[in-house]
């Protein structure tokens, strides 16, 4: 599957880089959250990391209006329907996320893949809410995204070989550096930093 257009949902601080990363790739990116100001304030701060890059001359002023004109944004889960990959990032609280999941479930496409940038919950427990588990996966970005070049991609039991492959692109797209990760608590690097 080759990914073109991109969801997003949640704009704080890793939502805002991701679909920052993912617009500046030429990605048509849809940034959704529950309300209006965390929208605009996920938008206010892709355009203070991209006027930082532009300031320091990382990227010139017509790359930072490509990023921008590729982002539109929503409070409607069901703009995102017809998205190649929606990735999640809320709040870190399964019960949320399995409701989440849950509705994406229904109001994507068949093949949408569902990713979650969960640092700690379980992806199969997030792809068996979803109805789709095969179209269930991790895609955990490091903080801040546009500066870090981790993201490890989590498999679950019942993610397919087409949906961990094509997410696992899309990270190599975003010019990261992608690590394959079982489905287990804390995956990787939260388990390097525990005690």
């Amino acid at each position: 599957m080759k990914v073109k257009n991109i969801g997003v949902i949640g704009a704080g601080q890793m939502g805002a880089g991701i679909a920052q990363v993912c617009a500046a790739i030429s990605k048509k990116v849809i940034l959704c959250d529950i309300k209006q100001e965390f929208v605009d304030n996920g938008l206010k701060t892709i355009n203070r990391n991209l006027g930082r890059s532009v300031t320091k001359e990382r990227i010139d002023q017509e790359d930072m209006d490509m990023t921008l004109a590729n982002i539109q944004t929503t409070l409607e889960l069901s703009d995102l329907s017809e998205c190649d990959i929606v990735i999640e990032a809320i709040v870190e609280n399964v019960d949320i996320k399995k409701i989440l999941f849950q509705d994406l479930g229904k109001s994507c496409k068949d093949e949408t893949i569902l990713a979650s940038n969960t640092s700690s919950i379980p992806i199969g427990i997030l792809a068996e809410a979803s109805g789709r588990p095969k179209l269930v996966v991790g895609m955990h970005f490091m903080n801040p995204v546009p500066v870090m070049k981790l993201v490890e991609v989590i498999r679950a039991k019942s993610t397919n070989d087409s949906t961990f492959n094509a997410t696992f692109k899309l990270a190599e797209d975003l010019n990261k550096v992608p690590v394959l990760v079982n489905d287990f608590p804390g995956f990787v690097s939260n388990r390097i930093l525990l005690p």
